[in-house]
């Protein structure tokens, strides 16, 4: 019933499927067969995984007539890079709420959403800038307009239609190389990736396929709890009979390194030596940390040696050169 998903819909941003690489150093080492589905390669503003769930999200906005697009996110998000992005595209006013982490130094992300003419706004914490939001809105219908809110990383069931599709590419894309997923890993934060890969792969009846996601933030407990609730509020939208437990969800939050947004010698290193072995660029904030509890999870058995794995690439490049001067210190 996967193909309930691709009925609503759906404004184009990005050319699909994104490649997926066999890493094949990585491979040998790890005695795993790896790939990397590559979705930080996209023509939208550099790409990231968020242009998957905007698609929705648009298509969606477009559909209730809305003009204007209000976000929030860290300084460095790259969801309110997207969505800045997205909205030009498709005509619409953009409103992002930044808060801390990070600086609000022209530069990375920041300097991104600035070229892109987004009308930034800046909270000192997540709950001010849903107040700031909703502020927003109330002014902006007030004046005779129709804005559309987006909650965080775009975590609610349209944002998550966007990779229920994706595990159908991502399996089709596999499939095609005579080769059967049994794993796939990715960076979690607020949920919504992690809730359409989980949905996906019960959708196409492949519920053996671990999802695993390497948690940049949350504790485990918290974020099972939020990829559940995202799951099954998606199944709803798209009127399936799928409900998940947070028991079922797997998250690892042995990976965090101090913190959202924390930097450390270990995240850099590991940015490094897969440059070095793959060419692959990773980001300090997301991608980093989930190659870190792949590679730790393959050393410790958890994901078995010979398995087929896939890691996704959530993109993020733009946050190496908005974090240089912490990166430079560990190098």
């Amino acid at each position: 019933m996967i193909w309930k998903a691709f009925l609503f819909p759906r404004y184009k941003l990005i050319t699909l499927p994104t490649p997926l690489e066999k890493a094949m150093r990585l491979s040998k080492e790890l005695n795993v067969d790896l790939y990397i589905k590559r979705d930080d390669v996209m023509e939208l503003a550099l790409g990231g995984n968020k242009a998957r769930k905007l698609e929705f999200i648009l298509g969606d906005a477009l559909s209730k007539g809305c003009d204007t697009l209000i976000t929030r996110g860290a300084f460095h998000s790259n969801h309110a890079r997207l969505t800045a992005a997205a909205g030009r595209k498709a005509g619409l006013d953009v409103y992002l709420v930044l808060t801390p982490p990070g600086s609000p130094k022209l530069q990375g992300n920041v300097l991104l959403d600035n070229l892109l003419g987004a009308k930034i706004v800046y909270a000192e914490s997540y709950e001010e800038a849903d107040k700031t939001m909703n502020m927003l809105a109330k002014e902006l219908r007030e004046k005779g307009n129709k804005p559309y809110i987006i909650p965080g990383g775009g975590a609610f069931p349209y944002g998550v239609l966007g990779y229920v599709t994706a595990s159908l590419e991502i399996v089709q894309q596999l499939y095609s190389l005579g080769k059967r997923p049994q794993y796939i890993v990715h960076a979690t934060g607020t949920g919504a990736t992690q809730a359409g890969l989980v949905l996906g792969m019960k959708l196409l009846g492949l519920d053996d396929v671990e999802i695993i996601g390497i948690s940049i933030s949350r504790k485990s407990k918290e974020a099972k709890e939020r990829v559940s609730h995202l799951v099954n509020e998606t199944a709803r939208l798209l009127n399936v009979d799928v409900k998940v437990d947070p028991e079922e969800i797997t998250v690892f939050d042995n990976y965090i390194f101090g913190g959202y947004a924390v930097v450390t010698k270990e995240v850099v290193d590991v940015m490094k030596s897969i440059a070095k072995k793959e060419g692959l660029v990773l980001d300090p904030v997301y991608t980093a940390k989930a190659m870190i509890g792949l590679i730790d999870l393959i050393n410790k058995g958890y994901i078995k040696k010979n398995s087929t794995v896939v890691f996704i690439h959530t993109g993020g490049t733009p946050i190496l050169f908005q974090l240089s001067h912490i990166i430079e210190k560990h190098l």
